[in-house]
């Protein structure tokens, strides 16, 4: 068992599950991955399960009956993670739009640098990094997150981030039950919820290529 998990959410996600598991897998640091699949149409969940033979041990998969909110998959997979007392516990989308060769960054920065939370984000130091993205929905993402940025006077740049990587502790201190959105709000929600409890939030820069 490693230290670290890796909780991907799937919806038909069936043509990049298998290569996104085995990437990570091949990383020199070893992760652990859950994916929490919503019952997806093309069956990417039996994909996943086909695979849990040879990565025993290292996969996990968590169904759910229902498509129910990207925010909705990340609690039950916050809840399996701290039952299973993981120290660290990162967000990643299916569709290699977050590198995985990443992830060693992410954990690092969290457990070697005093960090809390870290957030790969794609506007810190005043830098852009987001391709395949036109200019209007580029803009309204990044204005979007400088106007959270104003109204809660959080310290985080791109606070619609979804590649993040959480100490097992805030998340058990954040009460989780009480989150409100499930939507992508929800990403808001947690690292504002992490920065009213006065945990040590750090942006690192990576970049988001739309798949």
């Amino acid at each position: 068992m490693s230290d670290a998990l890796v909780i991907i959410p799937t919806y038909n996600e069936k043509e990049n599950i298998e290569s996104i598991i085995r990437v990570v897998f091949a990383l020199e640091k070893k992760f652990d991955i859950l994916v929490v699949d919503d019952s997806s149409p093309d069956k990417t969940y039996e994909l996943v399960e086909r695979l849990m033979e040879p990565f025993s041990n290292r996969l996990f998969l968590l169904k759910r009956a229902h498509k129910n909110g990207l925010g909705g998959a990340y609690l039950e997979g916050f809840h399996w993670a701290l039952e299973r007392d993981y120290d660290y516990i990162i967000q990643m989308d299916a569709d290699f739009s977050h590198n995985p060769s990443n992830l060693p960054l992410l954990y690092n920065t969290c457990s070697r640098s005093g960090y809390d939370v870290v957030v790969g984000s794609r506007y810190v130091n005043n830098k852009i990094n987001v391709v395949n993205w036109d200019i209007k929905r580029l803009l309204l993402s990044y204005f979007a997150s400088r106007y959270v940025k104003i109204i809660t006077r959080m310290p985080i740049y791109d606070t619609t981030a979804g590649f993040v990587c959480w100490k097992k502790e805030v998340l058990a201190r954040i009460h989780l039950d009480r989150i409100t959105f499930i939507g992508y709000a929800f990403q808001i929600e947690m690292k504002f919820k992490a920065w009213r409890r006065n945990f040590k939030i750090k942006e690192v820069s990576v970049i988001f290529t739309d798949r």
